[in-house]
């Protein structure tokens, strides 16, 4: 019940943020399209979000929580307390420096990041410009993900998880002022965004901030010393932020090939920010919930309780991913269409971003699997093996995106990315296995199945009512498309748990009269 608690707080305050993401996404499609300054945006707002995944997801989670939350348990509050501000000023300082060297260095990185924007000197001095503005990003979302492990680890998950909510509003905020000054597709919207990072992620680490002080875990910030606990954190640091990072890594991988084609970069984030909803909801919320209850139940030698724990983690996530993979699989075109087409953003488009979301969608299970498997790695502070798979996804991801790219575009890049994650999911599945950590049980043998075929006909008849309802998703009508996406979508969920009951995968109404009960 802790498990899915914490984690209702986390995929609740998530689902919050990427509501407002899409909204945010909609003023974008609206306001740059898939024009040169959307494509400067996206390389731009990409670098710092490429470091934050890796942090936030990778080091801080695979290495740091484990370590204080040992520390915690094991030490107390204060050794805690001094054991964060070490860390804290480590990574500050170095953080202080790499963004220096960034700031200088900026036109190398952008032939790196964005090679295609070469041949267009007006793009690339512009995505060099953005990306020196929203460079400093990097540092506070940074500091944002040591706090969080901090609450994480304190059981507190609430300000954390809605601390991206605050970006979302800035955006938003500088959209508005955007499409009101009639600045569409311009220099200046450009500059205003990138301004905008930096204001919000301001936000996002004073809310953390101010959380961490109420908990009671107000870190100092000493001068910068390699004491034994730091060396230990630094060497699962690099590990932990490739296997954490790695769909991140994955994506940059992809909009440097992408930057050869105009329009691709766009195309792969408008379709990367739909299919990022479920992923970070079930995903990610699981991988940050999922960790600490873990790392304890293994410290105290709860083997069966961790196994348990694995597979209703598994149970859980593959109950909401499978059927929203299959739902924007089957109605990428429409969604892309009622979302984004307006504006900057027109109907040739909505097909080509549609295609990228379909490619998405067929690898968003092993992106969620990967986030239940790595933490039963991470709990026993073994980073290096993850590493070493997320590497060899990479290395696949590279391969198939040169190959495809030249026949399919954008959409190669997507589906590259779609097959190294399967790559990956499956080696550390295997391997846990072979290790045994961790073991499929009878409920998750039969059940998941189960939930796979109620999966799979809910998408059926998707597919039939998208056809149906075509009419009303092309209506002039905003509010007419809106209404019809949103009702197509509550039959699917509507759908799926009826062929749960049906198939016997859950019982809801045993569900629903334990919830009386409880009332």
């Amino acid at each position: 019940m802790a498990l899915l608690r914490n984690f209702t707080t986390v995929g609740g305050a998530t689902f919050s943020s990427r509501i407002l993401g899409f909204v945010r996404d909609m003023f974008l499609a609206a306001a740059l399209g898939t024009g040169p300054v959307a494509d400067a945006f996206v390389v731009a707002f990409r670098l710092p979000n490429l470091f934050r995944r890796l942090f936030a997801e990778g080091a801080f989670n695979s290495a740091f929580v484990p370590m204080f939350a040992r520390t915690l348990e094991g030490e107390g509050e204060e050794e805690a307390r001094r054991f964060g501000g070490e860390a804290l000023s480590i990574l500050f300082t170095a953080l202080l420096i790499l963004t220096a060297l960034a700031e200088i260095a900026m036109p190398l990185l952008m032939f790196v990041l964005a090679p295609g924007f070469a041949g267009d000197p007006e793009k690339f001095d512009l995505t060099v410009l953005l990306t020196r503005i929203a460079f400093p990003y990097l540092t506070l979302v940074s500091l944002l993900a040591l706090y969080s492990g901090v609450l994480n680890s304190r059981g507190k998950f609430a300000a954390a998880a809605f601390a991206p909510a605050m970006l979302n509003f800035v955006f938003i905020g500088a959209l508005v002022l955007i499409l009101w000054r009639g600045l569409e597709n311009s220099v200046a919207a450009g500059l205003i965004l990138s301004w905008a990072t930096v204001v919000g992620g301001i936000l996002q680490l004073a809310v953390v901030v101010w959380a961490a002080h109420r908990a009671g875990m107000k870190l100092p910030l000493v001068r910068p010393r390699l004491t034994p606990r730091v060396k230990e954190f630094l060497k699962l640091v690099v590990p932990g932020a490739v296997s954490g990072g790695v769909t991140q890594i994955n994506i940059v991988i992809g909009t440097i090939i992408a930057s050869l084609a105009p329009g691709a970069v766009s195309y792969l984030y408008y379709a990367d920010r739909l299919y990022q909803l479920p992923l970070g909801i079930v995903g990610v919320a699981i991988g940050v919930v999922l960790l600490p209850d873990l790392a304890r139940q293994l410290r105290a030698g709860q083997d069966d309780t961790a196994q348990h724990t694995q597979n209703r983690a598994l149970e859980f996530a593959m109950a909401l991913t499978l059927p929203a993979a299959i739902a924007l699989a089957v109605l990428a075109e429409p969604l892309v269409h009622v979302l984004f087409e307006r504006g900057e953003f027109d109907a040739s488009d909505t097909i080509a971003t549609a295609a990228a979301l379909a490619a998405f969608a067929v690898g968003l299970p092993s992106f969620v699997l990967i986030k239940v498997f790595q933490p039963g790695f991470f709990a026993r502070q073994d980073t290096r093996t993850p590493m070493w798979f997320a590497t060899i996804g990479v290395a696949v991801n590279v391969a198939l995106s040169f190959a495809l790219f030249p026949f399919f575009q954008h959409v190669g890049i997507a589906a590259a990315t779609t097959i190294s994650g399967w790559v990956n999911a499956a080696l550390l599945g295997a391997t846990l296995w072979r290790r045994g950590y961790f073991q499929a049980d009878d409920g998750l043998r039969r059940r998941l199945p189960l939930l796979a075929l109620a999966a799979v006909l809910m998408g059926l008849v998707l597919y039939f009512a998208q056809s149906l309802f075509a009419p009303l998703i092309a209506d002039p009508s905003e509010v007419v498309r809106f209404l019809t996406i949103f009702a197509v979508a509550i039959v699917g969920v509507m759908l799926f748990v009826l062929f749960c009951q049906l198939t016997g995968v859950v019982d809801f109404r045993r569900v629903f009269s334990a919830v009386r009960r409880r009332a």
